[in-house]
């Protein structure tokens, strides 16, 4: 049977690593595990990964590190952080570092799953798209590669920058509620999801400077809306 996709799975327990990956590999998945941060870097530099799952509390180099790594190579590889820790600023580290979503243990394999098949169609959907990019004022958004070209020059986006902003091109000049957004553009709705959103907005807005016209506009209790002229 052809793999579905390359997982690299970095988790220093190594029952709970042997656990998953034996329940990944019944799904279809090919896995490569890493015991610690540093070798997790360096596996993803030497296959072809097509989603990370990263513990935070690793030996040599945390779950953080690795994202940052990572992310200084790829955009487009979705990271899932496997995490004991419950607390709201390892979450909102997570995904500053560049996590798409987290999963606290103890969590059911099934959950597992579905978040990662979830990951999958979307990379994988972005990789396939024909070109999509939107005119918003004086700036060209192209969504397909991940950049914004601005008069003052061209600004680079992440993925999860390039879906927010994708999304409320879909939807220019209208009030967009958080629930809704979060559920389109991150899979769910999540306090800890609703505050990694209030960090790309901003960012947004940053880019938005080169054209004053655009106005990425808070709706207080409510949500966003694009004002584009």
């Amino acid at each position: 049977m052809q793999e579905k996709a390359n997982i690299l799975l970095a988790e220093d327990d190594a029952t709970l690593s042997m656990v998953i990956r034996e329940s990944l590999e019944e799904a279809g998945y090919k896995v490569i595990t890493a015991d610690n941060g540093q070798q997790a870097i360096d596996l993803f530099s030497k296959d072809n990964i097509d989603i990370c799952l990263l513990d935070i509390m690793m030996p040599v180099k945390d779950g953080f590190s690795v994202a940052k790594k990572i992310r200084q190579q790829t955009d487009l590889t979705p990271i899932l952080f496997l995490t004991a820790r419950s607390l709201e600023e390892d979450k909102i580290k997570g995904f500053l570092t560049g996590a798409d979503d987290y999963i606290t243990k103890p969590f059911s394999m099934a959950e597992l799953l579905l978040r990662i098949e979830v990951f999958l169609r979307r990379s994988r959907k972005l990789h396939a798209d024909q070109a999509i990019s939107y005119k918003i004022g004086n700036l060209d958004f192209s969504f397909t590669d991940l950049k914004i070209n601005t008069p003052n020059g061209t600004v680079p986006l992440t993925q999860k920058e390039a879906e927010l902003l994708l999304f409320f091109c879909k939807h220019p000049n209208k009030v967009l509620k958080r629930e809704e957004i979060l559920l389109n553009v991150w899979g769910k709705d999540d306090y800890f999801l609703g505050r990694s959103m209030d960090v790309f907005v901003t960012k947004l807005r940053k880019h938005f400077k080169a054209d004053p016209n655009i106005q990425l506009e808070t709706i207080h209790g409510i949500g966003f809306r694009l004002n584009i002229p």
